[in-house]
């Protein structure tokens, strides 16, 4: 998939300390692109709009938490 008109933003989580971050690209039509901003040439997770609203949903309530 093409992804040079993709406009990245980075988590508001992410720190600017060179620690874990993610940027996510929603201006595609019918997907939502996920990459490593320390890597932005590497590979990328590609989502369906569905999935995505599955995925940050579960994050919300606490799905994925460790403990």
């Amino acid at each position: 998939m093409d992804l040079s008109a993709a406009v990245w933003r980075k988590s508001s989580r992410s720190s600017g300390n060179g620690g874990q971050c993610v940027e996510v690209a929603a201006n595609l039509p019918g997907v939502i692109a996920v990459r490593d901003s320390k890597n932005p040439n590497g590979p990328k997770l590609l989502f369906t709009p569905e999935e995505w609203d599955a995925f940050i949903s579960g994050v919300k309530d606490g799905e994925f938490d460790q403990g």
